[in-house]
């Protein structure tokens, strides 16, 4: 089953280069949003301390803003959003234009607050708005890419992901210095309005391609609720995925926040030298693991339907003793580069992992799947990752002082582990799960 609508005797479907060059200008669309997306997400962090020190904020209400009251709105709103965007009817361009247009504005509105409810209501109104986009982008690109392609296919828009939390971390730490943080958030917001009316213009739903030209389509029978998720969690596989990609962005997310620290408090780095490290060192290393992800699933996917999920297995089991390796090396440079390797093979899940979610149900039930991996990764990961690293910081911090966060980064790198395993356990039913199309 692929998803595509089914012509009725007679029409002429559209060209195949007209497809092609429709299906590149979505993807290159959808990862310029999502790009958008992860920069105004992310923002927050490398502006902490300045949004701090104005607004006069304790550090239980900064991490209030950093973690839940993004994750959770975002990750509960992600579910009913998702089954709007699975609905047959519904024009999936619109949803990510509309969402676009919500989180950008209230990016920008961050930059107005002027104290801890304000930004706490605004910074809720991107978690929103950011709900709208990767369930329907997910489902757009597995409507649009052929099943053999579909891991690079999502690769690539996940190459978002590290690219959008560089940009953050360069751009909200340059426009702070020089025009402070409220210009830093209405600069990375604004533009996302004009990105929405692009999105409009140039994206094109490819469930009314057919009919906009005067064809009938054959449309699949709809599934409720309860069917969709009976289906969803039917799936072995897909429980596995959940998890390993649940527990990946746990550690991802702690990773992400308390590494900077690692470097400035064990290493002695301004905040300046570790956010360049982290942004252009880790940055590019997790866009080439993502897309290095997608390519190998695609290749050896091909061969054998459980290598798709093979480079995540492998790659985080071997991740881990580097990476304890790397926490444990006292030149910051050395610590840096043993951490590239780690960071690529850590960063080769999204592509595969996202694109076997979308094969492992029927296409009425794709976005709410997606939705549902989102749900886990950004309530568990990005509500609990960091704040629990903290916690666990804090209760070493009388034996291990400013070492701390060195030991709970220890124990990080060792629990990459748990996903390997899950995803390797993954692996072994994709044979008999995957849908064809």
């Amino acid at each position: 089953m692929n998803g595509k609508p089914a012509l009725a005797a007679g029409v002429a479907p559209p060209s195949a280069d007209s497809v092609k060059a429709q299906t590149r200008v979505m993807l290159w669309i959808l990862l310029i949003v999502y790009i958008f997306n992860f920069l105004d997400r992310q923002i927050v962090n490398i502006l902490a301390e300045p949004i701090k020190d104005s607004l006069k904020l304790s550090d239980t209400e900064l991490g209030l803003l950093a973690g839940p009251a993004f994750a959770v709105f975002y990750a509960l709103l992600g579910i009913p959003i998702a089954r709007y965007a699975d609905k047959e009817g519904t024009n999936r361009v619109r949803l990510i234009a509309g969402a676009l247009a919500i989180w950008s504005a209230m990016t920008a509105v961050c930059g107005l607050a002027q104290n801890f409810v304000q930004l706490l209501f605004a910074r809720i109104g991107v978690g929103v708005g950011e709900a709208g986009c990767t369930p329907a982008a997910h489902s757009l690109i597995t409507d649009s890419v052929p099943a053999e392609k579909r891991s690079s296919a999502i690769a690539f828009y996940g190459l978002g992901v590290p690219i959008g939390s560089l940009l953050g971390l360069i751009l909200g730490g340059v426009v702070n210095d020089l025009y402070g943080w409220r210009i830093a958030l209405m600069l990375v917001g604004a533009p996302g309005l004009l990105l929405a009316l692009a999105v409009l213009f140039f994206m094109r739903e490819p469930r009314h391609r057919h009919a906009i030209e005067g064809a009938v389509v054959a449309r699949p029978p709809q599934l409720g609720a309860r069917a969709a998720f009976k289906e969803i969690f039917a799936s072995r596989a897909f429980v596995y995925i959940l998890i390993a990609a649940s527990v990946t962005a746990f550690l991802g997310y702690g990773k992400a926040l308390w590494t900077i620290s690692f470097f400035i408090r064990s290493h002695g780095l301004s905040t300046t030298e570790a956010g360049l490290s982290m942004a252009i060192v880790l940055g590019l290393a997790g866009v080439f693991g993502t897309w290095l992800g997608g390519k190998c699933a695609d290749i050896f996917g091909k061969r054998d339907k459980r290598h798709i999920l093979s480079l995540p297995a492998f790659g985080m089991a071997i991740g881990a003793p580097i990476l304890f390796l790397g926490y444990a090396m006292e030149d910051w440079r050395v610590a840096v580069a043993m951490l590239v390797l780690p960071t690529i093979l850590n960063s080769a899940y999204y592509g595969p992992a996202y694109a076997c979610v979308q094969g492992l149900v029927r296409p009425q039930a794709r976005a709410v799947a997606a939705s549902i991996m989102l749900f886990g990764q950004n309530l568990i990961g990005l509500g609990f990752g960091p704040f629990l690293f903290g916690v666990l910081s804090d209760a070493l911090a009388p034996a291990y002082g400013e070492e701390s966060v060195r030991y709970v980064l220890y124990g990080a790198g060792w629990l990459g582990l748990i996903p390997a395993f899950f995803f390797w356990r993954a692996s072994l039913r994709l044979s008999s799960e995957l849908k064809s199309g």
